[in-house]
Order: structure tokens, then sequence, then C-alpha cells
């Protein structure tokens, strides 16, 4: 139950919703308990006017106005039932809502170690699953577990004012049952535990089999694929029957409890009542009460089964909400436009998650307004520095800084909305082309959307679907070539027209006609901004003020085209052997 503390503080939102729905709960458990009294009375008094010769016609009366009295009763109850569940219920609806927004926005705040170390499937069962299972225990088990309590406290009143000693034999049966209920509840825990772990598992499979489809296809892995599936399912199905086997005793310890307490009343009630202490409307009483408490005394283990889910899941749900994002906005961070001059110095940077070091004393110095290429291997540790410019990762030593400020010191969403990156891997939602260009920039208009598509060379592309910019592209833009996605995430790039733009190998998928092309169309955008151009070829239509050839982390070789060609060193022969 510890577990469940945490949306606490969501109760206390809502708790004028709480206390009305606890209020119609109490009523309408009044109005439930209100017949056992009414029946008493109706019996005692036909009793009474049968012993005494009253005519058929005073009984009839008599039976008739208690039948209306019962109706109406059990429409109020009806109504003040149907008043809590609009109460408690919708109360149960708006937490679910604001917690599914409290993960998705902390999601939002995780950076990219976090998400390096954890499972797509994992994070969407915990949004979603267990959410709805912590739904159950701030609705329907609160709203039983008051009921109960209602129920329990007027029921068990009216009985000790009719006799205790009957009162207590018929409630003997409670404490083995409390004790029979603790127990289970510490088994359902611990299995609630593993069942959600599992059905992460299986949540994680299945995502990332729909994701890799082709691949799966591609490589006739369609049969390895679902017995790994069947293997995960299965062990999951076990765990799920054997918590419902757990769960199974509840039921009949409650009917075992039902029947003895019955058994009780008609056995010591009789006695009684053949001594005069008590009368037989007082029987009918008891039986009346023990059959109000026989389904909130079942619920019970719903409620404790509900309420132990509730707490596994919650447990999981907190194990992300209490990571905190290891790059945060510092208190008092500047909000300032950048103008784009950046400067590397002595950065060392160690990947946490791999433990390899990417960037060995790294030191770039580049002026606002230049253009840099970046060129190496697959491993050099290009794609690194983006991801300290980005500052998705925090160097291991060193620092970067823009127009001669650290990086940690600006407000990190500022930051990275004046800085425009073109990934290598195209990453396009399920949207229409339109919307999807027009992601890094929520104020653009029409025109503006249409001058990004021309300047990556896309226009022409697009105007040749039927819908035109509003085609749906599919899931991660499945309907388009792998050239198309990265001329659409570089036209996405280009509409934010920031200061510093990076183009991280966003042009290895396009033929050497569409490159040109993109390249002659940069030319007088990228006039005034800083451009870092990572890749692993040479672009020989444009004129660099710096390129930088690195390896294994470290800049090996650092200048202009002419200087680094009269070098003759690696740029040299790497270009040599592309022009040739």
């Amino acid at each position: 139950m510890k577990n469940l503390g945490s949306i606490n503080k969501y109760f206390v939102k809502y708790k004028w919703r709480l206390f009305l729905g606890l209020l119609f709960v109490a009523i309408s458990s009044k109005f439930a308990v209100m017949p056992g009294n009414v029946i008493k009375d109706i019996l005692n008094e036909v009793k009474d006017m049968v012993a005494g010769n009253k005519p058929h016609a005073q009984i009839i009366t008599l039976v008739i106005r208690g039948g209306v009295t019962l109706l109406a009763l059990a429409l109020l109850r009806g109504f003040f039932m149907f008043m809590m569940r609009q109460t408690i219920i919708v109360m149960s609806r708006h937490i679910e809502y604001d917690q599914k927004n409290e993960i998705y926005n902390h999601y939002q705040q995780l950076t990219t170690r976090f998400y390096k170390a954890n499972f797509t499937g994992d994070l969407m069962n915990r949004i979603s699953e267990d959410v709805s299972r912590v739904r159950m225990y701030t609705g329907p088990s609160v709203m039983y577990f008051t009921s109960v309590v209602f129920l329990t406290i007027f029921c068990i009143w009216d009985m000790l004012r009719v006799n205790v000693l009957l009162t207590v034999c018929v409630l003997a049966p409670l404490p083995l049952l409390a004790f029979s209920i603790f127990y289970v509840n510490k088994l359902i825990f611990k299995k609630s535990t593993r069942i959600q772990a599992q059905l992460s598992l299986l949540t994680t499979t299945a995502q990332e089999s729909y994701s890799g489809i082709r691949v799966i296809k591609s490589f006739v892995q369609e049969k390895n694929m679902l017995r790994f599936f069947e293997i995960n399912s299965e062990a999951y199905r076990k765990s799920s029957i054997n918590l419902s086997l757990t769960e199974a005793v509840y039921f009949p310890a409650m009917n075992l409890f039902i029947g003895v307490s019955m058994l009780c009343t008609m056995l010591i009630g009789g006695y009684f009542t053949i001594h005069g202490q008590i009368t037989v409307g007082n029987i009918a009483q008891f039986v009346i009460y023990i059959n109000i408490l026989m389904f909130p005394i079942s619920s019970i283990g719903m409620v404790a089964s509900m309420t132990q889910r509730a707490g596994a899941s919650q447990k999981r749900i907190d194990e992300f909400l209490h990571t905190a994002p290891d790059i945060a906005t510092p208190a008092n961070a500047v909000k300032e436009d950048i103008v784009g001059a950046v400067r590397f110095d002595d950065v060392t940077f160690t990947y946490p998650h791999t433990g390899i070091t990417a960037l060995h004393h790294f030191s770039l110095a580049v002026p606002a307004g230049q253009k840099v290429a970046i060129i190496g291997k697959t491993g050099s540790g290009k794609s690194t520095i983006v991801q300290m410019l980005l500052r998705m990762y925090d160097t291991t030593s060193g620092q970067v800084l823009i127009d001669e400020r650290n990086i940690d010191k600006y407000d990190m969403h500022q930051l990275r909305r004046q800085i425009a990156y073109a990934p290598q891997e195209a990453y396009l939602f399920s949207d229409t082309i339109f919307n999807n260009i027009k992601f890094g920039k929520d104020d653009a208009t029409e025109a503006e959307v249409h001058e990004a598509a021309r300047m990556a060379d896309l226009d022409k592309d697009i105007n040749s679907f039927a819908e035109g910019y509003q085609t749906m592209i599919g899931e991660r833009g499945v309907m388009l070539s792998g050239g198309q996605k990265q001329r659409m995430v570089l036209a996405r790039a280009i509409l934010k027209n920031s200061s510093i733009l990076v183009l991280d190998e966003c042009l290895s998928a396009v033929d050497t006609q569409t490159e040109k092309t993109i390249l002659a169309n940069l030319q007088n955008y990228l006039i005034d901004k800083t451009t870092f151009v990572i890749t692993h070829r040479i672009f020989t239509s444009w004129t660099f003020d710096q390129i930088i050839i690195i390896d294994h982390g470290a800049i090996v070789e650092q200048g202009t085209h002419d200087e680094l060609m009269t070098l003759d060193g690696r740029y040299a022969k790497l270009y040599r052997h592309q022009t040739s």
C-alpha cells in the first residue's frame, strides 16, 4: 500500500468529488440497511395481528404499505448509487487522465541515456496498462471499500442493538477471514509485479516485430519470431493462471463465512427466540443483514486484489517518475538568442551505457556564420559532436561553448530551438507531409513549408502525389523512399531557420544529381548560418571555411580544402579517390 501513497496528491486535487462520492456511498448504504428494520417491524406486526385474530384486510394493507416503503427505499438507494458512481468513478477517470499526462510529460524530460537503457514497449505498458490498474484502485476499489465500511458499520450497529451475544457469534469467523486476506494479498502483490514485467516484455516484442516487419519477412524469420512470442506469451499465461488460482481462494472463503454466519443466526437466534429474548422479526432482520453484507464482504477479495495490482503497477510507474533526468535546465538559465559562434574546449566524452570514449580532448573553434565539414569513418565520433552540441549528453570533461557561454548555462529548450538538426536516420510521424515538415515550427505558413520543400528538392515529388502536401505517409513514412524521407527531414530543418544548422549524413540516401541540386539551393540560405556538415564523403560543390578529419574521437587533420590538399594526407587521398 505504501506504493500507492504517491497518488494521494490526486485525491487532494479532487477532494470535493471524493467527499461527495463518500457521502453518496454513506447515504446509499443507509438506504440499503433500512429495509431490515422495515421487514422486522412488518413480521412482528403480522405475527401480533394473526395472534390477535385481526381481519385479513388489515394484514394485507400492512403488507402493501410495507412493500411500497421497501420500493421507495430501493429507488432512493439506486439514485444515490448512481450519484456515487458519477462522482467516484468519474474522479478516477480524471486521475487516470492526469497521471498519463504526468508520465508522458516526464518521458519528454528524460534524456537519451534513459531511452537507450529502456525498451519502448515497457514505456508504453507503464503509461497504459499500469495506469489502468491504478485507476481500478482510485475508482472501483475506493468505492467498494467505503461501501463495505459503511454497510458493515450500519449493519453491525443494528445487530448489536438487537442482541450482543448473537452478533458476536455471527461475526466470529471474521478474524480468520481477515488473516486469510492478509496472507493471500502478499502473494498477489508478488505475482502481479512479475506479471506486469512479463506483459512489458510481450509489448516490447510485439512493438519491435511490427516496426521491423519488413526485415522479418525479408529474412524469412516469421516462424522464429512467432516461436519467441509464444514462449513469452506462454510464460505470461501461466503466471496469470497462477494468479487467478490464488485470487480464487477469496470467494470460497467468503461463501464459507456467509454460510457459517447464517447457520449461527438460525441456531442461536432460534434459541433466543424460544426464550423470548428476541423476536422472529429479529431473526429475519439478521438474515437480511447477512445477505446485505454478502456482496460487500465478497468484494473484499476483489478490492484487495485490485489494490495489490495497483500497488505493483504504481511501483513500476514510480520507478520511471523518480528517475531524474541527468541533463536539466539550470536555475536562472540564459534565454537569449544565439549568434552562432561555437567552441569545443578540450572535450572528452565517454558513453555511460557502453563505456566507450567517443571524443578525446577534442577542441574546435567555429566563428558565427562559418561552414565546417567534419569527415570521418563510421565510429570516429562525428555524430557524438552533434550530441554534445545539442546537449543530448553532457561532456565527461571540457566544455562546449556557444557565443563564449557554456551551453549548460542556457535554457535547454531555448538552445535546441535555435539549432536545426537533420539526422541521418529520418524519423517521420504518421501524419501528412505538410505536418511532418512543419513539425519544428508550429507557426510556419504554407508558403514557408513549400519553400523548405523546394530547397530540399522535394516539391516535385510531393506534387506527384494525388493529395500533394496532405498525403498521409504512414508509420515512420513507410510510403516514402529513403531519399524522400531524408529530404523531408532536411526540409524540416531548413524551415526552422535557426542560427546553427547541423547536417548529419542527411544526404546519404539521395543520388548525386539530387545532392548537387540541394547543395546549390542551400548556398544562399547558409550565408549567415553556422553550419556543421557531418559526412564520410566530400561535398565538392561547397567551399568550407574549415574541414576537420576526425578519427577515434580526435582531430587528425584540419584546414581549408587547399591547405589539406597541400598537406597530402588523409583528406587528399579521400578527395582523389572520390573524384577519380
